[in-house]
């Protein structure tokens, strides 16, 4: 308990803006609908799992503190139920649509958020390419006049469809059965692709399968599993791709140049994933050079990569979000296990994170080192 208090009292200086939430089941999944909204799902097995639109408590949109509101707690702006766990969840962006996936992972289901109702109600099915009780499709969405779903569990198995005639309209070709760990649609016409061994691919769908990728898996031993994401062309003077290995080995990538990382770094976790689907690297939209990542044990760490050169270095985060250990009483050795972090499309240090004990967190990170 002395920990606990410790932090507590230490809380007060660490954040800006600290809040806490309890949903009804865990979620892996918190994908923004604007800058006040997002959405939360269910992912226990044999059960039906909560869909949920939340709209942020008046107080956390806001630009400046402004005292007092009556309301403080998330507001469900949107319900519904699937039969599945749900382990990827895309907002189709100018639209009320939304795309899961999960186990089992034999199709991926299109959502609609009602209108002039609180409802959210499945639409239509698209069937997956692969089957595989071990596999599920990741997703991501082209944003254009007839949006896009990009899905695929392996290589082999890629496939884009409009959302609307569920007509396909690309698909990789290829008989490369790497498993996916993550989707990223970049623009029109691209996207980046990270295989579970660390392969890196950033492919263009007017051409045939040719991916510029990485020779080789990223380095590391063959039980690693990675995951990634690129740096949207707004965060930086250059798009970024930021790798993540289940050891906690992170690399930087150029896309122009995919041979070997531009720089590297061992992060400082206490053990290797427990569970390497929960991994996740983000980079922050409001702050150059900053990324957070999960999954590894009860917290988030930020990291500032701009002291990072060529070499592998030993890295120390600029901050490490621990509510999810202490603020509800929990041992160390027995907190939940962080599902899944984002950072607030517009408020530069604000993140949700969610845990393993259906905790939801808002918190905005003070940085010490520029105090």
């Amino acid at each position: 308990m002395e920990l606990a208090e410790d932090w507590l009292v230490e809380s007060l200086r660490l954040y800006q803006d600290f809040h806490a939430f309890d949903l009804s089941g865990a979620t892996r999944v918190l994908e923004w609908v604007g800058e006040k909204g997002v959405l939360v799902a269910g992912y226990e097995s044999l059960k039906k799992n909560e869909i949920l639109h939340l709209i942020l408590p008046l107080r956390l949109t806001v630009k400046e503190n402004q005292g007092l509101f009556p309301e403080r707690d998330f507001k469900v702006r949107h319900g519904g139920f699937s039969d599945r766990s749900v382990f990827d969840l895309k907002h189709v962006p100018d639209t009320r649509l939304l795309v899961t996936s999960g186990r089992p992972g034999s199709y991926i289901q299109v959502w609609r958020m009602g209108e002039d109702n609180d409802v959210i109600e499945a639409v239509s099915t698209v069937d997956a390419q692969d089957k595989e009780e071990s596999l599920w499709p990741r997703v991501s969405v082209f944003s254009s006049a007839a949006p896009g779903i990009l899905h695929g569990a392996r290589l082999s198995g890629l496939r884009t469809v409009e959302v609307e005639s569920l007509k396909m309209t690309y698909s990789s070709g290829t008989s490369d059965s790497e498993p996916l760990s993550s989707l990223q649609v970049l623009d029109a016409d691209t996207f980046a692709f990270c295989g579970t061994s660390g392969r890196l691919g950033l492919v263009d769908t007017r051409q045939k399968w040719a991916p510029s990728e990485t020779v080789s898996p990223s380095p590391g031993s063959s039980a690693e599993r990675w995951c990634a994401e690129v740096r949207d062309r707004g965060q930086g003077p250059v798009p970024c791709i930021a790798s993540l290995g289940s050891h906690g080995q992170l690399c930087l990538f150029d896309p122009r140049n995919l041979s070997q990382p531009v720089s590297s770094a061992q992060c400082p976790v206490s053990r290797p994933s427990p569970d390497p689907e929960l991994l996740r690297v983000t980079w922050a939209p409001g702050l150059d050079n900053c990324l957070a990542i999960s999954g590894f044990d009860r917290t988030v760490q930020i990291y500032d990569v701009t002291s990072w050169d060529g070499k592998k270095v030993q890295a120390e985060p600029l901050f490490t979000h621990k509510g999810h250990i202490f603020l509800d009483g929990n041992e160390v050795d027995s907190a939940p296990l962080v599902t899944a972090h984002t950072w607030h499309p517009c408020k530069p240090r604000t993140l949700l994170s969610a845990a393993s004990d259906a905790s939801l967190h808002v918190w905005d990170w003070v940085d010490l080192q520029a105090c």
